[in-house]
């Protein structure tokens, strides 16, 4: 049994590399940054790229599907004004979609956490955390609608990495029906979730969809050593990466993309504008077209950049980070 937790701790602490290991690349400002929340005396904030007025499927619309996206880090690091995503964002923008890049509590910042189960309660608070905080941002968004020229039921929510699996699990609580969902309206669901090398994670026993959720983008790389691509299941405790979720969703009818990027590792998680193309398309037939269009590609893509952490196992990537 001890054989699954190296695998499990990986997963549950989704490292990151250390910043500044980029290129610097020029990073558009965004065009408003907002105060959203206040919590546990934290304000956080989001940048909001405003949507070009005369691009996209909803051209002829004064209220533009959003984007929310979800940073990666660990949840202990990570920036929403990262300048590599601020590239990327304004190209989402000049498309025709708001983004709102966010702020959420890093719920494992500053803790020392043991390669044993004991991590897995501070894992949970974690991603608890930052999807009330997510649910913040949905609700400041749809407060503030009609100002900020969004469409409220296109609403939409992307992520790297933590973030990604801050997106899934958002979207799963909702599904559920689970108590931290009750956060946002009874009405409300997402129009969409894209998630770069996410999963979801339960304490209380096997993941399932009880109803259909929204439509859902999922890119992964099948040797990721970070999230996990398949399923992890100890005791009452499970982890679906891409390959288990894809299976999910088939299972409850929904509208779901995944590519499936061989060999690759966790690359995958910083490849939004490298693979913007598959984005604007999902976001067009999928969520503002309403199709059940159905992909499930694998794909070798060597133009994808190779960071050179992508393939690092828990081990190096958490002592690289004490």
């Amino acid at each position: 049994m001890n054989r699954f937790l190296p695998f499990l701790l990986a997963a549950a602490l989704l490292l990151l590399p250390l910043p500044g290991l980029h290129a610097q690349t020029p990073a558009p400002e965004p065009d408003e940054t907002i105060r959203f929340a206040v919590r546990d005396t934290c304000e956080l904030y989001l940048d909001f790229y405003r949507a070009a007025p005369d691009a996209g499927p909803c051209a002829d619309t004064l209220r533009k599907p959003v984007v929310i996206h979800i940073f990666g880090g660990a949840f202990l690091s990570g920036r929403r004004n990262n300048p590599r995503d601020r590239v990327w964002f304004r190209k989402l923008a000049d498309a025709g979609y708001h983004v709102a890049a966010i702020d959420y509590r890093l719920g494992l910042k500053g803790q020392k956490l043991k390669m044993d189960l004991s991590a897995l309660p501070a894992l949970r608070h974690a991603i608890n955390i930052a999807v009330e905080d997510l649910f913040a941002a949905t609700n400041f968004l749809l407060d503030h609608a009609a100002e900020l020229g969004i469409d409220p039921d296109r609403i939409c929510v992307s992520g790297s990495s933590a973030g990604a699996m801050t997106a899934l699990q958002a979207e799963w609580e909702i599904i559920a029906g689970r108590p931290v969902a009750q956060a946002v309206p009874a009405w409300f669901n997402y129009a969409g979730i894209l998630a770069f090398s996410g999963a979801v994670f339960s304490m209380d026993g096997p993941i399932y969809f009880r109803q259909k959720p929204c439509p859902v983008m999922l890119l992964h790389g099948t040797a990721d050593r970070i999230v996990p691509y398949g399923q992890i299941t100890l005791f009452n405790d499970q982890f679906c990466g891409s390959d288990a979720l894809a299976r999910l969703l088939d299972q409850s009818g929904a509208s779901y993309r995944i590519y499936r990027f061989r060999d690759a590792g966790h690359e995958i998680s910083i490849s939004m504008e490298h693979n913007l193309p598959l984005m604007l398309d999902f976001l067009e037939r999928n969520v503002v077209g309403g199709q059940r269009f159905l992909m499930d590609a694998t794909l070798t893509d060597p133009g994808i950049e190779n960071p050179g952490w992508n393939n690092a196992g828990f081990r190096e990537m958490y002592k690289a980070r004490q």
